[in-house]
């Protein structure tokens, strides 16, 4: 048997990793300012969450959700205290796409509604209707496109007004910085309008923060940049540091139905330990504000360089912008200087998305690898 050609895949093999870095087997070190899709939160290999795992695979791994686990809860209150959203109810999942496909569901199992709005290159996952929601023809299949979905542009409050205003949309589903999109982030006044707007028409606000959550934007989540109290939030990738869990944190005004949501994985002993683990290291580790300070640094030292057209986001969650496609000059920086970083549908966009314990010392290494690679014929590309 082969496998499913996936991804066009890099000719290196990470066996092992510590901190920001993974190694090959022959013993080469590269930098990970990509954190494997965003997922890496707390660095690879953390002793405090390669612990709590080990001791807990040494006790129960998994059990079904018709049997007491108190981890769910534990997992639930630290996440609550720690996010100041200690009123929300939690449904744990098992994936990013999975949370976005029960909010979803959710919010028209709540206003007996089908239409979803969405945002020019918003990414929600690739199952059935958070595929929908997803601005990428390449990847929904007919079966996908019955559903009805209305794409607007990020920002644009006057045409979410107007679409609102028809009286049949079940939600707004937005990112709380868009990904894979480029690392949008959307304007403060455009967001904080849209609560509202939302509840004046029956409708209810989701805010994904699968990618931009668990601290990456130097908040909690990064819609806490504005003031917002979303319906409902999604989260995944960082919440487990590699452990596969998501999670769908509702708001105590929607009351959901017991049976209305269900799952086999989600919530798995295991996967509580390891969401614990990663919240523990957030908190005692203040990463948080580690997350400010060497997402201001690199954002500063990065725009002054010269090197982008331009550079945008917040915290650790970085996207730089060029001219020209950025496919080359990622293989330059992989092959020759030893780094990972992300990409984006857009193809002039590179995104940052190192762990949250990343040091100054790395961002250097990580600035120097782009005034090394950027020769004076690309530069002049700006």
């Amino acid at each position: 048997m082969t496998l499913f050609d996936v991804y066009s895949l890099y000719p290196i093999e990470p066996v092992r990793g510590e901190g920001t870095y993974v190694f090959t087997e022959e013993g080469k070190r590269y930098l990970d300012f990509y954190g494997g899709h965003a997922v890496i939160s707390i660095g690879h290999a953390h002793p405090h969450y390669v612990k709590k795992i080990s001791d807990q695979v040494a006790r129960i791994g998994f059990y079904s959700n018709s049997v007491e686990n108190p981890l769910q809860q534990e997992l639930a209150d630290k996440l609550g205290r720690l996010s100041g959203l200690d009123d929300y109810q939690l449904f744990l999942v098992s994936s990013g796409a999975e949370a976005n496909e029960n909010a979803l569901k959710l919010a028209s199992f709540r206003t007996g509604r089908s239409r979803i709005i969405a945002f020019r290159g918003a990414f929600h996952g690739r199952t059935s209707a958070a595929v929908n929601a997803t601005d990428n023809e390449a990847i929904k299949a007919p079966i996908n496109r019955n559903y009805p979905i209305t794409f607007l542009e990020l920002d644009d409050l006057a045409a979410v007004r107007e679409e609102l205003d028809k009286g049949d949309v079940a939600a707004v589903i937005i990112e709380g910085i868009q990904g894979i999109g480029g690392i949008h982030v959307p304007e403060a006044a455009f967001l904080e309008a849209l609560p509202e707007l939302c509840h004046d028409n029956g409708a209810l606000l989701i805010l994904d923060e699968v990618q931009s959550g668990y601290g990456r934007s130097g908040k909690f989540f990064a819609f806490q940049h504005s003031e917002v109290r979303p319906d409902i939030i999604t989260v995944a990738k960082g919440m487990g540091n590699g452990f596969p869990i998501g999670g769908v944190l509702i708001a105590p005004e929607l009351e959901p139905k017991s049976g209305m949501l269900g799952t086999t994985f989600g919530g798995s002993h295991l996967a509580c330990a390891a969401g614990i683990a990663v919240l523990d290291v957030i908190e005692q580790e203040n990463l948080l504000e580690n997350t400010r300070t060497q997402g201001n640094y690199l954002m500063e030292t990065l725009e002054a360089s010269g090197l982008f057209t331009e550079v945008r986001g917040h915290g650790l969650m970085i996207g730089l912008q060029m001219n020209g496609p950025i496919g080359e000059l990622r293989k330059r920086l992989l092959f020759e200087h030893h780094v990972f970083t992300g990409s984006a549908k857009d193809p002039n966009t590179i995104r940052l998305l190192p762990p949250l314990n990343v040091c100054r010392e790395e961002c250097d290494r990580m600035i120097e690898a782009f005034q090394q690679a950027l020769n004076p014929e690309e530069v002049s590309l700006r």
